[in-house]
């Protein structure tokens, strides 16, 4: 007898807490299942990851709690975890973030310190239709191996834990979905290694395929980021097994309006500000900032940054703080408001003439108005560079550099504390090829400025 089937997949990633795109997405999804089933064909609805961005205070208000009631609302059949759940979160914070969760998070390459497995998490997960197909789910998450280990877990090489998974799962399943926060180079590359995946659904490089992308065996899928597009995967069926394969993304903004969305986004933001509300400090005047010039408050962080990190010197850039404080009460969903970026504070060794090169860069008249993507950055500009322990002495024909009054010292080795956002590359080629960096998880830049506001 010949059986015929068909299984809808619908796919969401990188939404980073950008809810104002969530009520049509929730509406489409619980629609879309409610038609489906009613058809007699089989539905999952699955997350990719980093649904959860601390910059906006249901987030961080609620640990990410909040996003996961969204998703258990909303009925997902399974998700896996992003760089922004794994290690923007202290441990303990992860560890019971889906502590309510109704589906489950699946991500093979996480572990405690002493190599088990969270009671949160699975490496895979076989469902099986009422045809009775059995669909493998296969999550892994991208491989930030030494800040994981700060914050306390261990992840390993998410290939190796794929290719564990595939052997295991080849022989028990039908049909393998993987479900991959790892970049659209990685799904590529593991198209083209991984024949017996049949769909991969991607995430973390906000990448955008349309109909998909097909390569070797694999379906390769992904709908971009914060919530602009929702994935569909159309699989059909016979006996168990694909004749035809279709990818879809639908464009959140041509979705019909959803009743009250507009009070909706604006309830998660008003409950998490309400649980932000514990004072931090009481100022007796305002504390101004300004990202393209020098500024009270942009200096208070930068001489945060450098007592933290016990460090000889710091910079960082004034377009990390994107308001100033106002006379009295300030709340630590103030400090959210003016500096929402999940960015580190972090070191890096230089020697003299390494560093002198940095901080001729960091005088560039063109990065103030420079607009930064990425990184961790939640602002708009770079802005102007503000300096601790680091003076300049511009002589007409050569800049002098001074650190902590002493002429820099070319052969000298100096320890520099910055945002952890110019530790990646692009920016500074000499902080990028040194191979002594030191991150502060889990604190964020914001919880500096707390640190310092309470110590002035």
């Amino acid at each position: 007898m010949i059986i015929l089937e068909v299984v809808h997949i619908y796919h969401t990633n990188d939404l980073h807490s950008h809810f104002e795109h969530w009520p049509r997405i929730h509406t489409l999804l619980t629609d879309r299942k409610k038609w489906h089933t009613e058809a007699g064909d089989s539905v999952l609805l699955l997350d990719i990851g980093d649904h959860v961005d601390r910059f906006h205070p249901y987030s961080d208000g609620t640990m990410g709690r909040g996003n996961v009631d969204l998703l258990n609302e909303t009925q997902y059949t399974a998700i896996t975890i992003g760089n922004n759940e794994g290690i923007t979160f202290p441990f303990e914070a992860l560890d019971t973030m889906y502590k309510e969760a109704k589906f489950p998070v699946i991500v093979a390459n996480l572990f405690y310190e002493d190599g088990s497995r969270p009671s949160w998490a699975e490496a895979s997960k076989i469902i099986t239709t009422n045809e009775g197909t059995r669909i493998g789910l296969i999550g892994i998450t991208v491989f930030y191996e030494h800040l994981y280990r700060l914050l306390g877990w261990k992840i390993t090489d998410p290939f190796v834990e794929l290719r564990k998974q595939v052997e295991e799962l080849k022989r028990q399943t039908d049909i393998l979905i993987l479900l991959s926060h790892m970049g659209i180079n990685e799904d590529e590359a593991i198209a083209r290694d991984f024949p017996e995946i049949d769909v991969i659904l991607g995430a973390h490089t906000h990448h955008v395929l349309h109909e998909g992308r097909e390569i070797n065996n694999s379906l390769v899928c992904a709908a971009g980021k914060y919530g602009q597009f929702v994935g569909h995967v159309i699989l059909e069926l016979e006996n168990h097994m694909i004749q035809k394969r279709k990818a879809v993304l639908y464009d959140t903004n041509e979705l019909a309006p959803v009743r009250s969305e507009e009070n909706l986004v604006t309830e998660y933001f008003d409950e998490g500000k309400q649980l932000l509300q514990d004072e931090v400090i009481e100022l007796h005047q305002e504390i101004t900032a300004d990202a393209f010039n020098n500024s009270p408050l942009s200096t208070l962080l930068c001489d945060a940054l450098r007592e933290w990190c016990e460090a000889d010197c710091a910079f960082l850039n004034a377009g990390l703080l994107l308001d100033g404080l106002n006379k009295g009460t300030v709340t630590r969903f103030d400090l959210l408001d003016i500096c929402p970026h999940p960015i580190n504070p972090a070191t890096v060794l230089l020697e003299g003439d390494e560093l002198k090169e940095v901080l001729l860069q960091t005088k560039d008249e063109q990065w103030p108005h420079l607009q930064v993507r990425g990184l961790g950055f939640r602002g708009v500009v770079m802005g102007k560079f503000i300096y601790s322990g680091i003076t300049f002495k511009d002589n007409q024909e050569t800049i002098e550099i001074f650190i902590n009054g002493e002429k820099i010292n070319h052969h000298k080795q100096y320890k520099v504390a910055i945002p952890d956002m110019f530790t990646f590359g692009r920016f500074f080629p000499a902080i990028f090829r040194s191979k002594s960096k030191h991150y502060f998880l889990p604190e964020f830049m914001r919880d500096l400025l707390e640190w310092k506001l309470k110590s002035v």
